[in-house]
């Protein structure tokens, strides 16, 4: 009777193992399907700007006046990758820097307290850092930099670099402390400094992870939308300066799409820019994985 009632747990552990596998099946599908279908939805929608609208126009004129039939997006387009570029440059090397202290240098006692403070600003909502930066940020560059508003990519990349701190020290201060203690004690013991360790052993080795949180904090970036709107001037116009008022894809579609009629050429713009910054995204995220590939290999 023993055996059997073994042989029964076992075979209901056997049957359990096998729906959970097909429900995570089942999740990962529809997740996929989901995904899918907002990708095709977006882009057949996007793609009808085009019967109105020209390619040469809407991806390489900045003019965008749609009371004239004006629809150049490439002051938005220019304006999303120089806002990332930006924040990932000021935020990227801050991050890095914390995540080296908290990994290797703070005390346990430090550790415990920033780790969870640092968590702690994913949960700060977007409008309030474009709140603060809107009532501090914005009159201080007005006021240091003697410019006429202080909104501007400046201002946006600041906000930018601050939301995308946490991703980046997380991630790569767990990316730190998963090399293995070996190569670490191995290079302490040739004689090399604790800083030349970190430079030429600690980080080589996680790189892979320091870069999987650059990835992450630029589809952050690329893709806030409320901080960035509030702060970065929201003018449809190229960005010839830091401190210029411009605009992005997703804060130029936030301001617009309670006034555009569904299925007209402005409508159908937006959706074409939101179909632009999904392809941003990808091509960023391509890039920095092809970079690590050459890196490790």
């Amino acid at each position: 009777m023993a055996v059997t009632a073994d042989n029964r747990e076992h075979q209901l552990k056997l049957l359990y193992d096998r729906y959970i596998r097909y429900l995570f099946i089942a999740c990962a599908f529809l997740m996929t399907v989901i995904i899918l279908s907002i990708i095709v939805f977006v882009g057949q929608q996007g793609l009808m700007t085009f019967k109105e609208v020209g390619f040469t126009e809407f991806f390489f004129s900045p003019k965008w006046d749609p009371t004239e039939d004006k629809y150049g997006a490439l002051s938005f387009i220019t304006g999303s990758v120089y806002v990332t570029v930006l924040a990932v440059l000021f935020g990227a090397p801050l991050g890095l820097a914390g995540a080296i202290f908290m990994a290797k240098i703070a005390p346990d006692w430090l550790r415990e307290i920033m780790r969870p403070a640092t968590d702690l600003y994913v949960a700060i909502p977007s409008v309030v850092y474009g709140y603060v930066g809107l009532t501090l940020l914005v009159p201080f560059i007005r006021e240091f930099f003697h410019v006429n508003t202080g909104f501007g990519l400046f201002a946006a990349a600041l906000i930018l670099a601050i939301m995308i701190l946490p991703t980046i020290i997380s991630i790569s201060e767990d990316a730190i402390r998963a090399v293995p203690k070996p190569l670490e004690e191995a290079s302490l013991a040739l004689g090399a400094t604790r800083w030349q360790t970190i430079a030429k052993v600690l980080l080589p080795s996680a790189l892979p992870g320091i870069l999987t949180a650059i990835i992450l904090a630029m589809a952050r970036a690329i893709g806030e939308t409320m901080a960035v709107q509030m702060v970065i001037g929201n003018t449809p116009q190229m960005a010839k300066s830091l401190f210029m008022p411009t605009s992005t894809l997703p804060s130029e579609i936030v301001v617009e799409m309670g006034n555009t009629p569904f299925g007209s050429a402005w409508g159908n713009s937006l959706f074409l820019m939101a179909l632009v910054l999904l392809i941003l995204s990808l091509v960023m995220i391509l890039i920095i994985r092809r970079i690590a590939a050459r890196r490790m290999a």
